[in-house]
């Protein structure tokens, strides 16, 4: 008898229960929802940094350092710099002209200023700057002006173009010992100048011999010569 009395006073306490439980959940609805928080964008503006650009492949972090160079027809010192052990980059350009954006029709009309350049990227821990330029005296013949062979124009001059006074003064370097050396018979006529605007060539121009090498006339019978000579130097790889 007791036992029934006790069940509907446990049934009361739960209904109330509940019903607490209703009013609370509807209390809490009603309450406004707060706005989601969106993390801030890591871009320049937040963190105030600039993007390091992507490292080459397979050299993650490296510190390169680039120069231009002008040899002539701006095929052949690419593709000897192409197969240089430290080179990440080298790539076809016009630099020193007064013509903004030059086609390479207009830089051959000899009225722009421009010279044929390559802006040679590498990584000093491998190949220093001075080993890069004595390939660049074997790579053309810097005691023809404004000439390399028949390519005759001031688009074909012997020139460095320095990105920094260190440049200047190892390029200034390099000239004296090679003309101490009496490789060539005259003196070195290249030309230095300080960094300009780099214009970079039609894309048909570039990566010109490797893409090209076996088919086009000039660069079997200018440009292939040029690379067998500094292969057996030891002075590019053999690709």
């Amino acid at each position: 008898m007791g036992m029934k009395k006790f069940i509907p006073s446990l049934l009361a306490v739960a209904i109330a229960l509940v019903a607490a439980s209703c009013e609370e959940t509807t209390t809490t609805s009603d309450a406004p929802t707060p706005p989601p928080v969106t993390p801030p964008e890591q871009n320049d503006e937040n963190t105030g940094a600039t993007p390091a650009p992507p490292a080459p492949a397979g050299e993650k972090g490296a510190k390169l350092e680039t120069i231009t160079l002008g040899g002539g027809c701006f095929w052949c010192v690419e593709a000897v710099y192409e197969r240089v052990e430290g080179v990440h980059d080298a790539v076809s350009g016009y630099m020193g002209g007064h013509v903004e954006n030059p086609t390479y029709e207009q830089v051959c009309g000899k009225k722009t200023g421009h010279i044929e350049v390559v802006q040679v990227k590498f990584d000093p821990k491998k190949i220093s700057l001075e080993e890069v330029l004595e390939i660049f005296w074997q790579a053309h013949d810097p005691t023809t002006k404004d000439r390399q062979g028949a390519d005759v124009g001031p688009q074909y001059r012997s020139a460095i173009f320095y990105h920094n006074e260190a440049q200047k003064k190892a390029s200034e370097t390099s000239i004296k010992k090679l003309n101490e050396s009496g490789y060539y018979d005259d003196k070195a006529v290249t030309e230095l100048y300080e960094l300009a605007k780099f214009w970079v060539a039609e894309d048909y121009h570039q990566d010109y011999y490797r893409l090209n090498g076996r088919t086009n006339g000039y660069c079997q019978m200018v440009i292939h010569p040029k690379i067998r000579k500094l292969e057996k130097k030891g002075m590019i790889e053999k690709k």
